[in-house]
């Protein structure tokens, strides 16, 4: 029986914790895990005795490492806008929900999985984290990433992030104002919890109105930059470079000793 995509667990307060639990591929996104989040939400945001919610990745190792390449490696062209798509209704799934969402970075955050970062209203992580946008890395311009950043932090950091595929420490990007709070390890969901918690105290019609106003305010540049990655997407995958790039990562990680 394959295991659930997303797992919530119930604490008190009104507080729930969403866990992307794909953990033996570093919670990494495909088809199941972005209709599970939309899922999810969607439920969580129908339930008025949710007050706020926590997004964290199961195990040690990762919030959540990106996209899956093996699902995405099999991609052709025909199949960019369709991907993408999906992508954005996950993306946007974050986007519409309007009570509290505190992300617990416990562990590597990167491409996709910094992008559901970034979604949320507060960033909590640890020192070791990794985290930053990696796409160009697998052949595929930094599109949605790159517009996300913008609304974090300026063009020069944006370029050097977006045009390396480097990846960041929690120090790093605790001093860009991308992590919120920065704790030890063994104390970012504690921390996060305590957050949501707090949260979930304001006043619940405010906390919506206010969250619905930055997302309007947002939207259309969130619209133009899905657009965009499909333009993209094509073109890149026209070329073969993704493929090309997503197998040599899998073939190399395969060959790696357990």
């Amino acid at each position: 029986m394959s295991q659930a995509a997303v797992l919530t667990e119930r604490y008190d307060e009104g507080i729930v914790g969403v866990t992307l639990n794909r953990p033996h591929v570093l919670n990494a996104v495909d088809k199941a895990l972005r209709d599970a989040l939309i899922r999810t939400l969607a439920a969580l945001q129908a339930d008025p005795a949710v007050r706020a919610i926590i997004i964290t990745g199961a195990g040690e190792r990762a919030f959540c490492a990106g996209q899956d390449l093996e699902e995405a490696a099999a991609f052709g062209v025909d199949d960019v806008a369709a991907w993408f798509t999906h992508q954005r209704a996950a993306l946007q799934a974050i986007r519409d929900f309007t009570k509290p969402a505190v992300a617990a970075l416990n562990g590597v955050a990167a491409g996709a999985g910094f992008q559901i970062g970034l979604l949320c209203d507060i960033r909590v992580a640890h020192p070791d984290i990794r985290i930053g946008q990696s796409e160009i890395r697998a052949g595929l311009a930094s599109v949605i990433g790159s517009h996300l950043m913008t609304l974090h932090f300026g063009l020069s950091k944006n370029l050097e992030l977006s045009l390396t595929g480097n990846l960041i420490s929690g120090h790093e990007a605790h001093a860009l104002g991308v992590v919120n709070v920065l704790v030890p390890r063994d104390d970012v969901f504690t921390r996060a919890r305590a957050i949501a918690t707090d949260l979930a105290a304001r006043p619940p019609n405010a906390v919506r109105l206010t969250k619905e106003r930055f997302r309007d305010v947002t939207q259309a540049g969130f619209d133009a930059a899905i657009a965009a990655a499909i333009d993209a997407g094509k073109v890149a995958y026209a070329s073969g470079e993704p493929q090309t790039q997503m197998r040599r990562f899998l073939a190399r990680r395969t060959s790696k000793p357990a």
